[in-house]
């Protein structure tokens, strides 16, 4: 391969390694980066390969808190420890929100592929996005993680399964939902990459067979490669300044540009 085509995966895995933890849509900017560099993907699975990578990023960031919902869980299951409660009905929570989104996934995922497909639609989903960040920019919920509930955590999950449609941002989705539900800004972050960790692996296990079968794989393995480190390196940075900007309350911003993003689709890539 030329190294035009090993900067094409580089620069692709970097845009969905940066946009997938912030509310933006990592899948409408991989299609947005492949009109704009006039690139197209070979293989079938090189956005699972790169989500895996955010997955990984993910989790080391979080990995203390992964740690302790997993001790505290087993504690609280084998031992009744009242002080492992609140997280084993976090990790309860967690699984409940994930339903919406696996079996929506399963059941409708090539019926969403062709009804909402084409880059019109993600201009105008990311104008929805956009407009959905605008509205809970301002506010300040006071529900930490023990004060969550079997019926919140499902819209929450719910609002999960609409980032199946291209432009809608997962974690735009269910950070919107959480805050709008009264959820503290921590929690709602949380709570949304937790959800990503199910997501991410299931969308490997279902799909990890057409990695294998990829005609492509064995020419592919050195790009993809690159593309999964760049990917992870662009997740992890991204996320840790998502926070950063979450715990200052600046989710405007990416409502602005959600908003300039959708009208440059909608006007200058159709």
């Amino acid at each position: 391969m030329e190294w035009l085509d090993w900067l094409k995966y580089a620069v692709l895995g970097l845009v969905q390694g940066f946009t997938e933890p912030i509310p933006v849509s990592s899948s409408g900017h991989l299609v947005i980066a492949e009109k704009l560099f006039g690139l197209h993907m070979e293989g079938l699975s090189f956005e699972v390969l790169v989500n895996f990578a955010s997955l990984l990023a993910i989790l080391l960031i979080y990995r203390k808190d992964i740690v302790r919902l997993a001790i505290n869980t087993f504690r609280f299951i084998f031992k009744r420890d009242p002080d492992a409660k609140s997280d084993f009905m976090f990790v309860v929570y967690l699984i409940l929100a994930t339903i919406p989104a696996g079996v929506i996934g399963v059941v409708f995922k090539d019926t969403i592929a062709d009804v909402f497909k084409g880059l019109k639609i993600i201009g105008a989903t990311l104008l929805i996005t956009a407009l959905a960040l605008w509205l809970i920019r301002n506010l300040r919920g006071r529900k930490g993680d023990k004060d969550l509930s079997f019926g919140e955590t499902f819209i929450v999950g719910l609002a999960q399964s609409v980032a199946l449609i291209p432009g809608i941002s997962r974690s735009g989705a269910t950070i919107v939902a959480a805050m709008a539900l009264g959820w503290k800004q921590e929690t709602a972050l949380r709570f949304s990459f937790f959800l990503y960790i199910p997501v991410s692996v299931g969308s490997m296990i279902l799909e990890g067979k057409d990695m294998i079968k990829d005609p492509m794989m064995g020419q592919l393995i050195g790009p993809y490669l690159l593309a999964f480190i760049c990917s992870f390196v662009a997740s992890y940075f991204a996320l840790k300044w998502f926070m950063g900007l979450m715990a200052r309350g600046n989710l405007k911003w990416f409502s602005v540009y959600c908003v300039f993003a959708g009208l440059f689709v909608l006007f200058f890539l159709n």
